[in-house]
């Protein structure tokens, strides 16, 4: 007892087995370092750098010509949160609210397409669905510019559409359908549904058709397959879909501006023009600030509600069932 064999490693020796491999805990650091450095020096300069860039500017002030003066100071703040020279005013609230909404309306319509329409391609056969694939991709390749003009052209006057409008009464005869909701919800629609459908098309995919089967078995109806047998198993695609639509149609501008008329500011909007028309960069940084706050706060809820669930398995889906 307490004795060492010759040639082996003591407890104290610092030599430890990781994987089949004698090594130290030194050289165990090191690989780790040398493995996880990169991508953290990579995220450090690219996230948390700028951050802090932007987190200081927010709090300098705008210089007479528009130059950015770095005294401290908290009026940007106050002016995110309505304090001006006249008194408290609810229009930047108003304007983050509408934003939220017009987000929050993108992503359930994304939603409510992209489930027949990953639930379409997954059962196509192999080279059908690969071509429904790049069809979904094929968005991806435009310049969302191209694409808002493209809805400028369909929604003109003289196409089809109009005409059907103007044929049913909707609108007077020779007017476009543009600029209005309708315009630019089918303009956010089109530019955010790729985003939505893949993460939930990778779920589907993977779907366990049995469960559906012995969900039609138990006599459930077709809510009931849906919310308990197709929403558990694809909830994880949906969760990335959700994350990855309704962030950046927060802050999307060009499709509001382009097929909105700038009629309806957004905070999108209104960031891209206190860094461009107003060169006020320090506000413009106080509200980029408070549209990663919002952002952070949803994807905090989301992650509360994605934690471990029961009914996920297979076992808890039957049980409800039966």
């Amino acid at each position: 007892m307490g004795k060492k064999t010759k040639g082996k490693p003591g407890p104290r020796s610092g030599h430890v087995v990781w994987r089949g491999e004698l090594t130290s805990s030194l050289a165990l650091r090191l690989r780790a370092v040398g493995l996880a450095g990169p991508p953290l020096l990579w995220l450090t300069l690219l996230l948390a750098v700028p951050c802090l860039m932007l987190g200081a500017l927010a709090l300098a002030t705008r210089g007479q010509y528009g130059e950015v003066v770095f005294s401290f100071t908290l009026e940007n703040l106050k002016r995110l949160a309505g304090f001006g020279l006249y008194g408290w005013s609810p229009n930047f609230l108003y304007i983050i609210l509408r934003s939220f909404w017009v987000a929050t309306a993108t992503t359930v319509l994304c939603v409510l397409l992209a489930y027949p329409l990953t639930f379409h391609v997954a059962t196509r056969p192999g080279r059908t669905r690969v071509f429904w694939l790049i069809l979904i991709i094929v968005p991806f390749w435009t310049n969302v510019v191209v694409r808002a003009y493209a809805w400028l052209l369909i929604l003109g006057p003289q196409a089809p559409p109009a005409r059907l409008a103007a044929a049913l009464g909707l609108i007077r005869d020779g007017a476009a359908l543009y600029p209005g909701p309708l315009a630019v919800y089918l303009g956010m629609v089109s530019t955010f549904l790729p985003f939505m459908a893949l993460p939930l098309y990778a779920s589907v995919e993977r779907l366990n058709w049995e469960i559906l089967e012995a969900a039609k078995d138990l006599y459930a109806s077709r809510v009931q397959i849906f919310m308990q047998a197709i929403l558990p198993q694809t909830r994880p695609g949906l969760s990335v879909g959700v994350i990855v639509t309704f962030v950046p149609s927060m802050a999307m501008f060009v499709v509001t501006d382009l097929l909105g008329g700038a009629k309806t500011m957004l905070i999108g909007n209104l960031i891209q023009q206190q860094f461009a028309q107003a060169r006020d960069w320090p506000f413009g940084a106080a509200l980029s600030l408070a549209l990663m706050a919002m952002t952070l706060l949803c994807l905090a809820l989301l992650r509360r509600r994605r934690r471990q669930r029961p009914g996920g398995h297979a076992e808890g889906v039957l049980s409800r069932l039966g």
